[in-house]
């Protein structure tokens, strides 16, 4: 049955009649699928999207699309409310496709089977069906210099490391060389908070936000504080944990990737790549996670199915890393050619998603111009509780006040490891 026009869907309506008014492709090009991405934007990276990667879909012609943000959703917004579409595929990040979720046609025909069930659970955005599919990912890892590995606690593996084991690993460390040498990015433009957020709450609450100041939270801000007594102190001035590894200051670090890239890059032979340590409840982790999604309002929806299959086939996803420097969400061998710190953290990634006890904690969503104040509510616990020595229970009393608050006006429902919320995320 055809809808009557809503005022909301008539202003769509207008919308999409001035794109095509001022972007209609010519008649030769009408069958061209439509990919409208938030990624790749740049002009090298868009280049090789183009020519490197969907050159080879043999389904038909790609026409990629890279946009901002505010275009993206306004296209996608007005062709949603016309319930009319000329958009194939849409590729963005987690956080900008869940305001959408309702949008989506069901991909639950896609193989996903080789890729993260994490990342596949997150494609999920909390229904029964499979909303979009991982595409691409980044994350945070640890590194080591390989002269730390025979101080490895007797019968650790060191691509399932849990914290209290690495703990002891410090220990054994700084016994044998008189200094500590566990590195921590704690410095002023270090991503400290992030480690707060997607490994250690994780690790031990199951939670981001909810949890904050739970009895669990403080167990592990209990162990978070015996990891600080094995950990440089210089660690206060460290930004990016490539550099005091280059300098030999530490021999084990947590970054992200591209803030460990040129230890691996400069001397390929000396470091590793390993999977995040776990805790009681997982081996918390936060990817940056991209994902293809197909709009309801596609107008082909088989030849949608058939362009996001082939985005999930290994030498595409090898592809898209070389065009975007995002790694697969499948388990794929990368090419020897690939620069060493891409070997290095392309198989640990791997390890990383795809381990049994995957706990992701992904990248704050909804709290818009109050992302800042969220981020500075977990630099704050960590200095007052680890470098200033006060009281775990009053710092995330604190701490949890001014959480509720800055969710509260945000309106910001929970994302994963917390579960979903009808309004905005709970803090217990």
């Amino acid at each position: 049955m055809r809808r009557h026009l809503t005022t909301t869907s008539a202003l769509a309506t207008l919308t999409l009649a001035a794109f095509a008014a001022t972007s209609a492709p010519a008649p030769a090009a009408a069958q061209e699928l439509l990919f409208w991405s938030t990624q790749a934007r740049p002009v090298e990276e868009a280049q090789g999207m183009r020519e490197e990667v969907l050159s080879g879909f043999e389904g038909g012609a790609v026409d990629y699309q890279p946009q901002d943000a505010g275009p993206f959703i306004t296209r996608l917004r007005a062709e949603t409310e016309a319930n009319e579409g000329t958009i194939a595929v849409v590729g963005a990040l987690h956080g900008e496709l869940t305001a959408f979720a309702d949008a989506f046609a069901d991909l639950s025909a896609i193989d996903v089977s080789a890729a993260s069930p994490a990342l596949v659970e997150l494609g999920r955005l909390g229904t029964d069906e499979q909303r979009y599919v991982p595409w691409m990912q980044a994350t945070y890892l640890m590194a080591a210099n390989r002269a730390a590995l025979e101080h490895l606690p007797e019968g650790a593996d060191v691509n399932a490391l849990t914290w209290d084991q690495l703990i002891e690993w410090g220990r054994a460390m700084e016994e044998a060389t008189g200094s500590p040498k566990i590195g921590l990015p704690a410095g002023p433009q270090g991503l400290r908070h992030r480690v707060v957020q997607g490994y250690f709450y994780p690790s031990f609450t199951d939670s981001m936000v909810t949890r904050f100041r739970s009895d669990d939270a403080v167990a592990m801000w209990e162990t978070v504080k015996e990891l600080w007594e094995v950990t440089n102190p210089r660690s206060t001035s460290y930004n990016f944990m490539q550099e005091p590894l280059l300098a030999d200051e530490v021999w084990v670090a947590i970054d992200h990737t591209a803030r460990l890239a040129e230890a691996f890059n400069q001397r390929p032979d000396d470091f590793i790549a390993f999977p995040a340590p776990a805790g009681p409840t997982g081996r918390g982790f936060m990817p940056v996670v991209a994902g293809i999604a197909v709009p309801a309002t596609a107008p082909d929806q088989e030849a949608s199915l058939a362009l996001v299959r082939y985005m999930l086939q290994p030498d595409t996803q090898i592809a898209t890393l070389r065009a975007t420097n995002f790694f697969p969400v499948v388990d794929v061998e990368l090419p020897e050619d690939m620069p060493p710190s891409v070997r290095a953290a392309g198989a640990a990634i791997a390890l990383q998603s795809g381990a049994p006890d995957a706990n992701p904690g992904l990248l704050p969503v909804g709290l818009g111009d109050l992302g800042g104040q969220f981020n500075q509510v977990y630099v704050d616990t960590f200095e007052r509780i680890v470098l200033a020595g006060q009281p775990i229970e009053q710092v995330l009393d604190e701490g949890a006040q001014e959480l509720r608050r800055i969710v509260d006006e945000a309106g910001a429902p929970c994302w994963a490891p917390d579960a979903a919320s009808e309004g905005p995320c709970p803090v217990e």
